[in-house]
């Protein structure tokens, strides 16, 4: 296995769902082997791939073997695995999923569930790599994703209130790291949903960089607002198949390329 990756902010709308689908299925289209996993009770990630009305029992898996510790006759390729047409695979969510953080509460060695589960129960050292969608929040599902993760990239809108909870999340992984896990790293800051000829959006972006910019990586690459990329999601099928030309998937396949040869 090469890396496992997580796509985190605390945000909401900042296109943590769009980056992992469509970093997922461009690494694929690179010739890796790739499993996306939705650790976002909303499913937001398992709707993009085109999974609406799949049974409930698929993501009842992942919240029983979340919550407990007797998940030994757990049938993984039945309850947990799903395969895309682009080639991805998938471990789906759904809001049963939820039901996790207070169960993980109690729960022993609790911040290193979804670790064991992926490493112990799911098999991945199969897959080149592992892409998390994180929920938006800072909890202990979240520190469950941090604890599983090699590297953590940060989608960010370029507006005002979407750059003030960098600081928290930067805290929280460094916190993580110090703890937990060592080998946890900021693989960078993404700029999504970009609108250039606004002078707000590049002077966010340009402060961003300013701040963070000397001590971690500021992505060459930045997603810019695309009709096409919001479209995608809905036909279930990422932005290289639903508009292979457009500035959406260009971008998205450079944002690729550029994590391929740096994290």
């Amino acid at each position: 296995m090469k890396k496992v990756i997580a796509i985190c902010n605390q945000k909401g709308g900042v296109a943590k769902t769009t980056t992992t689908v469509n970093l997922g299925i461009g690494l694929v289209k690179e010739g890796y082997k790739v499993l996306i996993v939705d650790a976002d009770p909303q499913g937001n990630t398992t709707q993009a791939l085109g999974y609406y009305d799949f049974e409930y029992s698929l993501a009842e898996g992942l919240n029983l073997a979340m919550s407990s510790d007797n998940t030994e006759n757990l049938d993984v390729s039945a309850q947990f695995i799903l395969s895309h047409e682009e080639g991805v695979d998938l471990i789906p969510a759904n809001i049963t999923l939820a039901a996790t953080e207070a169960a993980l509460v109690t729960a022993m060695s609790r911040e290193t569930t979804l670790k064991r589960f992926l490493y112990d129960f799911i098999g991945i050292e199969e897959y080149d790599y592992v892409i998390i969608d994180g929920l938006p929040s800072l909890t202990m599902l979240m520190q469950n994703i941090l604890v599983a993760a090699d590297d953590v990239i940060i989608p960010i809108q370029p507006e005002y209130f979407a750059s003030l909870g960098l600081v928290q999340l930067i805290e929280t992984i460094k916190r993580i790291k110090r703890r937990i896990n060592p080998k946890l790293s900021i693989a960078g800051i993404l700029f999504t949903i970009v609108e250039s000829k606004f002078m707000l959006n590049r002077e966010i972006i340009e402060s961003v960089s300013e701040v963070f910019g000397d001590n971690i990586r500021i992505f060459d690459t930045q997603i810019p607002k695309s009709a096409h990329v919001a479209k995608a999601p809905p036909k279930g099928i990422s932005v290289y198949k639903y508009a292979p030309k457009c500035k959406g998937s260009i971008a998205y396949k450079k944002f690729t390329k550029e994590v391929i040869d740096n994290v």
